[in-house]
């Protein structure tokens, strides 16, 4: 089932739309036409209780002033590239710094801040809501006219698949990734320390002190940084690793292993022993950003008035390599004209 309503209007007059995703579980995932964002995820826990499993606001003015990409999809190039700069062709792009001395998730209006033509789906199982936004050759400086496309589709077994088609006019670079927060216990007041994080990597591409990769590979064994196994989230987040001090807990690109362009497999898994939800992410991407929610420090009023504290959330950001289009030997992020860019991430509850 999927229904649709009035969310608000922007300054402009443009309506906002929020859009109803029901399976036969009464899950239920509503999806908002503005940054193509995911505003809410209600979930059964081991009592049949639904909760929200996903940070947001409660109303439209929050996503217009957010900054930390609640819910949206960002983009032309989710996480960051150094100095805002990258060469395509032998030619010098510049972009927006807008974190720091770095370029993040698409500039100071990327895809999150932008209205999207929203179109539903008409299947007969499973209710899917279609997404298109158009980028002007130039928008925050990207090269080429780029389409990008994003189907949200909810299953029956409770599998959110996302899936992504862009083409362009001119050589560009695309890197799209979805930005979701997640706190499986349904309480936006709480920490995701207890949360138990399995990825299946054993290398990162560990940090500088701008949080821009170094080009290198590092081993995750005998790190803080192993999830291999399922290890609590906050059980090594203290520890004086170097890589943990840089980026004030987890907030690393993990080089996902046996990665085979184009196929889908299961990445990582997240479980909450309280409520025995869990989450499990499936991506034909090479790369998994997980962030802990570092930078949350109690400013932003999300849903029912909480205030998001430090590690409220995770995120799980399926994606190419940060700045990849300045570290050569990473997969590349181009995409010409003729070609089109595919993306599958699967995001699937169950407890």
């Amino acid at each position: 089932m999927l229904e649709k309503k009035l969310f608000g209007t922007l300054a402009d007059g443009r309506e906002v739309f929020i859009y109803s995703l029901k399976n036969t579980k009464e899950t239920c995932i509503n999806i908002i036409n503005y940054g193509a964002i995911v505003t809410h995820i209600l979930l059964k826990d081991k009592n049949q209780k639904f909760s929200d499993i996903v940070l947001g606001y409660d109303t439209l003015d929050g996503y217009l002033q957010d900054k930390a990409y609640l819910g949206a999809i960002v983009g032309r190039f989710g996480n960051r590239i150094a100095g805002g700069k990258f060469y395509l062709n032998g030619k010098e792009y510049k972009l927006p710094l807008n974190d720091g001395k770095n370029h993040l998730h698409g500039g100071i209006r990327g895809f999150s801040k932008v209205l999207w033509k929203a179109e539903p789906l008409k299947t007969s199982t499973e209710p899917a809501l279609q997404l298109t936004y158009h980028s002007p050759a130039g928008e925050e400086g990207y090269p080429g006219t780029l389409t990008l496309q994003v189907i949200y589709t909810l299953t029956a077994d409770d599998q959110l698949i996302i899936s992504y088609e862009g083409k362009t006019d001119q050589p560009t670079i695309l890197n799209p990734t979805h930005h979701s927060y997640f706190n499986l216990s349904g309480d936006g007041n709480t920490s995701i320390l207890d949360h138990e994080l399995t990825i299946d990597a054993d290398f990162i591409t560990p940090i500088d002190q701008n949080l821009i990769p170094t080009g290198e590979f590092m081993p995750v064994d005998n790190t803080p940084l192993d999830f291999r196994k399922p290890t609590p989230v906050g059980l090594r987040i203290d520890d004086s690793h170097p890589q943990l001090i840089r980026a004030h807990g987890y907030d690393h690109n993990y080089v996902l292993n046996n990665y085979q362009r184009g196929q889908v497999k299961k990445v990582a898994t997240v479980f909450h022993p309280k409520t025995r939800r869990s989450l499990e992410v499936f991506t034909d991407q090479p790369g998994l950003q997980f962030y802990s929610g570092n930078f949350l420090d109690g400013s932003i009023k999300g849903k029912q008035g909480i205030h998001y504290q430090r590690r409220a959330a995770l995120c799980l950001e399926a994606q190419h390599f940060p700045d990849s289009p300045n570290h050569p030997h990473f997969p590349s992020v181009v995409l010409r004209p003729g070609e089109i860019y595919r993306q599958t991430t699967i995001y699937k509850f169950s407890m």
